[in-house]
């Protein structure tokens, strides 16, 4: 869980790439554990943080929230686990870099969930195949797309994961915002 959390904060306006080279270097640091990131030294943690890219002191303030949030609450991982509303309401100010498709993406795959994370590339690709309809904000358009995309799957987390992983890397891979592959796309 706190993995997951350390992911989202570095996946914020970052590339996989980079993404990737800031959590390797946290992982060599050995401070993948609240315990280990709260005493880790200032300078190692913000040398591996930056590898993401920008908005490196946003990030490192979200880790400091994080790591406070799992010592001052013990149980925060069976949190996760309760109902829907209350799970959201125990991640409030923790994925705030995520917005809501963060915390949807910590209730179903930690919390074993069967919730979709609207990202804006789910949203794109799900809208643009008939799930949802456009609302007055991201907010009520992500409600939308989820509601339409949970009438065709299973009420299980794994049908949940694999639709949206298969979504989000379909809306980031051909079904762009930008030149869209559609001759290239299977759906």
């Amino acid at each position: 869980l706190f993995t997951l959390f350390v992911w989202e904060t570095l996946s914020w306006h970052a590339t996989p790439k980079k993404r990737d080279a800031a959590l390797a270097a946290l992982e060599r640091l050995r401070v993948l554990t609240p315990t280990a990131m709260g005493r880790a030294p200032h300078a190692k943690l913000d040398a591996a943080v930056a590898a993401a890219g920008p908005y490196a002191e946003q990030r490192l303030k979200a880790l400091r929230r994080v790591v406070d949030a799992f010592r001052e609450r013990p149980d925060f991982p069976s949190a996760i686990r309760a109902p829907v509303p209350a799970a959201l309401k125990s991640l409030k100010g923790l994925t705030q870099m995520g917005g809501d498709s963060g915390a949807y993406r910590v209730l179903l795959f930690a919390g074993d969930h069967p919730v979709l994370p609207v990202s804006a590339s789910v949203d794109r690709t799900a809208r643009r195949l008939g799930y949802g309809v456009p609302g007055r904000d991201f907010k009520q358009t992500a409600k939308s797309v989820r509601e339409a995309v949970a009438s065709e799957l299973p009420p299980t987390s794994d049908a949940y994961r694999q639709a949206y992983v298969y979504l989000a890397h379909h809306g980031l891979t051909l079904c762009k915002q930008a030149d869209p592959e559609c001759p290239s796309c299977p759906l």
